[in-house]
């Protein structure tokens, strides 16, 4: 994946009411942005310097998707303060394995005396132009609850959670067994391995990042040790160095735990006979970064989305389950991603009972509107309209609530049941139930 263009769509410096500048970073921000991103996204009264090495790395202009100029920055010309800052990670995703550009606000934040004053608004308007100019068909953000609501985002894929296992869990090895499997780190050489294990392992999502061998290498070894987001990457072999599989965990503890945030194996590999023994690796590492950070372990997590062949065979040891959140989407020209997508949604028409449909779907949103128009199974037209009082549609829904239809996050009948204006007509559900069935999504966004 190319770097983004930063020729297009410079941020001319703007002044804002009380005297506040708003520009686009530079790398020579990188000092003072990452002490600002370190205070503003600290949990507690010491700065989270995770954060500010994330930041510095992202400025440092060698991220295979990030340029040290998609910050925006505020700052405050009377003290030389940056006051408010946000950025735009570009990424590609896949939808049901069709490619599509992305764009990932991240690092948002404000100082405290300067809240409520639009700034982060102001912000988001600037990336998601940037977004639109270079073509992105989807803009997501991970944050808190309800507040990117405000500029046009829903949750509406599940993000986190997982399954927990503590010490009594861990399988054991009989006194005279030898470790059937060796988990060492990861090479250079290794990379197009991953990669190729890792697409495979998307097909089991709807929604996932699409990671090239150029981002495998930057996150294997381009991160700074104390980046965040950087994970250790594992090679799983056996004693005479045939490569299996691959497992991903964060450097340091999440509280008393040890997640592992990526676990694959080969086809024909038996995820029954390996898993024991990622279970025993993960964790003695736990007990290393415990002991090593005078902490106490107490868990080990499997963190891998809700569809992934290690719970069926782990589920025994995976005591208990930690409530998934969600990420926030954004979807500017909704008529223009669902045409990207209409390969998709013909062929879960072909391979259906609905094979050849021909019909008019109006999908409502109470202010605006979309017609799909399918012949013979093809997606032949789709169209704005505008409902009226006594047409909201064939199938309308209140706000945003449409995403949640369209990324599989929820069914049709679970949209009805949690929203009374939500509706569709009885001739449309086994269409919609068709087009945009209930799957997982499993997304290790790019950062």
């Amino acid at each position: 994946m190319a770097t983004p263009t930063t020729t297009q769509s410079l941020l001319t410096p703007q002044v804002l009411p009380g005297g506040l500048l708003l520009r686009r970073s530079t790398s020579a921000d990188a000092e003072k942005l990452a002490a600002f991103n370190a205070f503003i996204h600290s949990d507690n009264d010491e700065l989270d310097q995770r954060v500010g090495v994330w930041t510095s790395d992202l400025l440092r202009g060698d991220h295979p998707t990030f340029a040290s100029e998609d910050f925006t920055i505020v700052e405050d010309p009377s003290t030389g303060k940056i006051v408010s800052s946000l950025n735009l990670i570009s990424q590609t995703w896949t939808y049901g394995g069709l490619a599509f550009k992305m764009g990932r606000p991240e690092l948002v934040g404000t100082l405290p005396d300067y809240r409520r004053r639009g700034l982060v608004r102001l912000q988001f308007d600037v990336i998601h132009e940037w977004s639109r100019q270079r073509g992105e068909l989807l803009q997501g953000i991970t944050g808190i609850p309800y507040y990117y609501r405000q500029f046009g985002y829903e949750m509406a894929v599940d993000l986190g959670g997982g399954h927990m296992g503590a010490s009594f869990n861990v399988p054991r090895l009989k006194e005279d067994e030898k470790e059937p499997f060796v988990i060492r780190p990861a090479r250079d050489a290794d990379v197009p391995f991953i990669t190729r294990l890792f697409q495979l392992g998307s097909q089991r999502y709807l929604l996932a990042a699409q990671w090239d061998e150029t981002l495998w290498r930057y996150e294997l070894s381009g991160k700074s040790r104390q980046n965040v987001n950087r994970n250790e990457i594992r090679i799983i072999e056996t004693p005479e160095g045939v490569a299996l599989g691959v497992l991903t965990h964060p450097f340091e503890l999440w509280g008393d735990m040890i997640a592992m945030t990526g676990y694959e194996l080969k086809e024909g590999v038996s995820w029954y006979e390996v898993t024991p023994s990622v279970i025993r690796y993960l964790w003695q590492t736990g007990e290393a970064l415990a002991a090593e950070g005078k902490k106490s372990l107490q868990a080990f997590g499997f963190w891998l989305g809700e569809n992934h062949p290690a719970f069926q065979v782990a589920a025994e040891r995976l005591v208990k389950a930690r409530r998934r959140y969600a990420w926030y989407l954004r979807v500017p020209d909704l008529p223009a991603f669902l045409r990207h997508i209409a390969p998709v949604l013909e062929r879960r028409l072909q391979v259906s009972p609905l094979s050849g449909y021909s019909g008019q779907i109006k999908l409502g949103f109470y202010r605006n509107g979309v017609v799909l128009k399918f012949e013979a199974g093809k997606l032949a037209a789709i169209e704005t309209w505008q409902p009226e009082s006594k047409d909201f549609g064939t199938a309308a829904y209140p706000g945003l609530v449409f995403y949640q239809l369209l990324f599989g996050y929820r069914t049709q009948a679970e949209l009805e049941y949690a929203y009374p204006d939500c509706y569709s007509s009885d001739q449309l559900k086994p269409v919609l139930q068709v087009l945009f069935p209930k799957q997982p999504s499993d997304i290790w966004p790019i950062q």
